[in-house]
């Protein structure tokens, strides 16, 4: 069965040496187990961090994606009213043209 003596009165200290083995054994697992814990935590503080990150990045993106989209919006409304500017100034310019070489035509100008 065993191959350890039966405990008498003469075998007390192998019994305390192995007990105290054990024990020096079992300390060391729990303080392995301890710092994996400790590990496992940090690196669920870690992914949750992460998460959070690119949950903001994702809020940004789409803010940012908005305000784009709004600027194209503007930007094409200021181009469209910069031609129908520059249309309205080149009739103007015909215009004052015209006037001005009728008035030359006649004589007005000296």
């Amino acid at each position: 069965m065993s191959d350890r003596p039966a405990n008498g009165p003469g075998h007390a200290e192998p019994v305390f040496a192995d007990i105290d083995a054990a024990t020096r054994r079992l300390m060391v697992a729990l303080d392995a187990l301890e710092a994996a814990a400790e590990r496992r935590r940090d690196a669920d503080r870690d992914e949750n961090e992460l998460a959070s990150r690119i949950q903001a990045l994702g809020t940004d993106r789409s803010r940012l994606a908005d305000e784009l989209d709004g600027s194209l919006v503007k930007t094409r409304r200021l181009e469209r009213t910069n031609r129908e500017i520059a249309e309205r100034l080149d009739a103007a310019i015909g215009t004052i043209r015209a006037v001005l070489d009728d008035d030359a035509d006649a004589g007005v100008i000296e």
